[in-house]
């Protein structure tokens, strides 16, 4: 019998078994057909590859995560994939779609019909995440029917805002969940949960999420796995005392697996993707059969892909050859049978230019900011006042609400005295020209500014600093290259990305794309930034379903009550410092 390809001498891994098992493996087209040893000289192959006992593995799934977040477009983030034994993806492009609506979404698919790693969509469920905040697109009910006509989705994507999903029926989210569920009965929903146990757990898994995919902790993940919720861990959840619970508990194996969520561009170049964390959960004395499981089978399970996550008869003859398991050395990959990558054959995407709408790279509708657009106007009386503080903590992209006495002189906050950054978000989409600003205290920089359009989830220009002169060099070098990221200190730029694609996408080729975020991250260290991942702590400083405090064009949100709050609490009487 004719077969396109065989691999032999190779332990295989049995998804249904969750061990490895000595066993040939023969290709017809791009599925598997035999897999064992009895029967191989049955089949004469076009191809014989010699895995010189090896370890097959499947192709490796990741079910929750954003390509935006790497900063790069689907054709550069296959190539990576790829390398790395990741053949298939789940992305939720919330990014795009939060500037440019539906049409960002079905741009990003059509860009990714041509990449080697499938690529199945989650629908942007929460855009605009909030309605306090101005972003560019909209995600409503009409958009969703659309994009789930043209069969090009698996999900409904991440739902964020809870507290509305927990207290408003009749929200937004609230709506498109029941549409959902009435019209899309067996469409999986994704959740956002961070925190929550209990009854409002129990509520948000009543309206129909049942994932989660935030920090995790041992009490969270007990509560989670009890009320039937999946729980996707991501590097961030992988403490000593999560893994070990997951790997004492074997009756949890069916209801996780391993996420990226978002992967910074020097680390995908440095430390690989998904695979990252299967190495790391090895290392943390996880059994590489349960690692493999978790980034397999199991998140194939989870979205009812049925055609791969396992090396069997009629699935996908998607697989990764290991040539050492506990090191999870990639030797080669293999994507609907074909090798797509080994040692001496890179991966078969490149980057490319111009393959979205012109119109997508002129989303930066700002006028050059000058210093005078950094005083912080109140209509108080002189004296001393209490405010609120956004305080940064290392390890975590949570913050805390903290509280300070500053000045007020002629009706202008005297922040430039304080031990404090500013922090201040401009409506970049020419819808209203709304600006917010805060105080930023903790693990983050300590002289010079930082300017963004890389601000999830509304992307409006964000700029952080401690005097106004580097906050407007970064601002405008930000505008002038239509988004981008731009570290400044003494008037120099030290470190600039231009992101012009939607203010949030760079074209550049994946190892440069790597490396210059490679340099933001050491210059955002240089100006004092001490976070595990300063950029995405710095860029989810506006993510207001994050909590506890946080920052958009509206003003400060106090996350956990889903409002607007004030910077100014109240005057201060005496000379009582007050925290």
């Amino acid at each position: 019998m004719h077969v396109d390809r065989l691999i032999k001498h190779v332990n295989v891994f049995n998804s249904f078994l969750k061990k490895f098992i000595k066993a040939d493996v023969a290709v017809c087209g791009d599925r598997v057909l035999y897999v064992g040893t009895e029967s191989i000289d049955q089949f004469d192959a076009s191809e014989t590859i010699d895995g010189n006992g090896g370890y097959l593995i499947p192709g490796l799934i990741d079910i929750h995560l954003h390509i935006e977040s790497s900063m790069v477009t689907p054709s550069t983030f296959s190539y990576g994939l790829i390398k790395n034994g990741v053949t298939t993806i789940i992305p939720e492009p919330h990014e795009i779609a939060n500037v440019f609506g539906l049409k960002g979404v079905q741009a990003m698919i059509r860009a990714s019909e041509s990449c080697t790693a499938d690529m199945f969509y989650a629908i942007p469920s929460s855009v605009p995440a909030t309605s306090l905040e101005t972003n560019g697109g909209d995600i409503d009910i009409k958009a969703i029917d659309e994009l789930i006509q043209s069969g090009k989705v698996r999900c409904l994507g991440e739902v964020m805002n809870y507290v509305d999903v927990i207290s408003k029926p009749n929200a937004k989210i609230s709506r498109i969940i029941h549409h959902i569920k009435t019209h899309y009965p067996e469409m999986i929903i994704e959740g956002h949960v961070p925190k929550l146990l209990d009854l409002d757990l129990s509520r948000v898994v009543y309206a129909g999420v049942n994932s989660d995919h935030t920090l995790q902790t041992v009490e969270g993940l007990k509560e989670r796995f009890k009320q039937g919720v999946f729980v996707e861990i991501q590097e961030k959840s992988m403490s000593e005392e999560v893994m070990h619970y997951l790997i004492d508990h074997d009756e949890f194996k069916e209801h996780f697996c391993f996420v990226t969520d978002d992967v910074m561009m020097d680390s995908f170049a440095q430390t690989g993707h998904l695979n990252h964390l299967v190495k790391k959960a090895i290392q943390m004395g996880m059994r590489p059969e349960d690692a493999i499981y978790a980034s397999t089978y199991a998140p194939a399970q989870r979205m009812k892909l049925s055609d791969r996550g396992a090396i069997s008869p009629g699935r996908f003859a998607d697989f990764v050859l290991l040539s050492s398991l506990k090191a999870f050395t990639i030797a080669s990959v293999f994507k609907k049978g074909k090798r797509v990558y080994d040692a001496e054959y890179s991966a078969a995407d490149h980057p490319h230019s111009g393959q979205f709408p012109q119109a997508f790279y002129q989303s930066v509708k700002l006028a050059p900011l000058s210093e005078k657009d950094f005083n912080v106007r109140l209509s108080y009386p002189d004296g001393r006042y209490r405010c609120r503080i956004m305080d940064v903590k290392d390890g975590t992209t949570f913050t805390e609400e903290t509280f300070d006495t500053l000045m007020i002189r002629n009706e202008q906050l005297d922040w430039a005295s304080s031990p404090y950054a500013l922090i201040s978000v401009f409506e970049r989409y020419g819808k209203n020209g709304n600006k917010g600003f805060g105080l930023v205290s903790g693990d983050t920089i300590k002289e010079g500014a930082i300017a963004t359009t890389y601000s999830h989830d509304n992307h409006d220009l964000m700029v952080i600093g401690h005097n106004t002169s580097d906050m407007t060099r970064a601002a405008n070098a930000v505008i002038r290259h239509q988004g981008g990221i731009c570290v400044v200190r003494d008037g120099r730029v030290l470190s600039m990305l231009a992101l012009p694609l939607g203010g949030i996408l760079t074209e550049l080729p994946f190892e440069e794309a790597g490396q210059a975020v490679a340099q933001l991250r050491s210059t955002m260290k240089q100006l004092g930034y001490v976070h595990y991942n300063p950029i995405m702590s710095l860029c989810t400083h506006s993510l207001a379903v994050s909590p506890a405090l946080k920052i958009t064009d509206f003003g400060l949100i106090d996350v956990n009550k889903g409002k607007v709050v004030p910077l100014v609490v109240a005057p201060v009487k005496g000379k009582k410092k007050i925290k």
